[in-house]
């Protein structure tokens, strides 16, 4: 812009004289327009940065610092806990409040899966939808997902509790990992 500026200020552009300095003059204002607008747009986006970044984070607030945001009236520590185990042959899900008070316990067993078939995603996720209607008669809207084990059901258990109406707030995965702790079982030779 401020080289149309410089190039209409020589002459350049051609034209009557009277012309020519109405040109340079629209230019001149309309770039201190465009400069004025540039510099209320950055100031105005500066603020709603600062107060974004006071009230909002991706992260879990650190236990023990308070945190401004709410859900449904409750702060983050306030908000009950699932606790899903997901082995490789059943799902676990257990609600409990934040007070550690259990609410309600459900597996895939208890849904009427048998056998082999409690251990897939599919009767994780009728579990989580069965544990998130019994939560949302109890009053519970948000929760915290606290996930551990490898197995099958890991993500179709969250996203049964989803489909059953509660609302995820935050995904913690708690898997136990060795550090090369207990020797390992011998392998299978089929």
């Amino acid at each position: 812009m401020s080289a149309v500026l410089a190039v209409a200020r020589r002459g350049l552009l051609g034209g009557s004289s009277g012309c020519h300095a109405a040109l340079v003059q629209s230019l001149h204002t309309g770039l201190r327009r465009l400069q004025g607008a540039a510099e209320n747009l950055a100031s105005e986006a500066a603020e709603a940065a600062e107060t974004q970044n006071r009230d909002f984070s991706f992260l879990p607030p650190v236990p023990g610092k308070g945190s401004t945001l709410r859900w449904a009236g409750k702060k983050f520590e306030e908000i009950p806990i699932v606790h899903i185990k997901a082995t490789f042959n059943n799902t676990h899900i257990h609600i409990v409040t934040h007070q550690n008070v259990p609410l309600t316990l459900l597996t895939c067993g208890t849904e009427g899966f048998k056998n082999a078939k409690k251990g897939t995603a599919i009767a994780a996720q009728t579990a989580g939808i069965s544990a998130a209607a019994k939560a949302c008669a109890k009053g519970v809207s948000h929760v915290r997902v606290v996930v551990k084990g490898m197995g099958p059901g890991r993500l179709a258990a969250i996203k049964g509790l989803t489909m059953g109406g509660l609302e995820v707030i935050s995904i913690t995965d708690n898997t136990p990992i060795p550090h090369n702790g207990c020797r390992p079982r011998k392998v299978r030779r089929l």
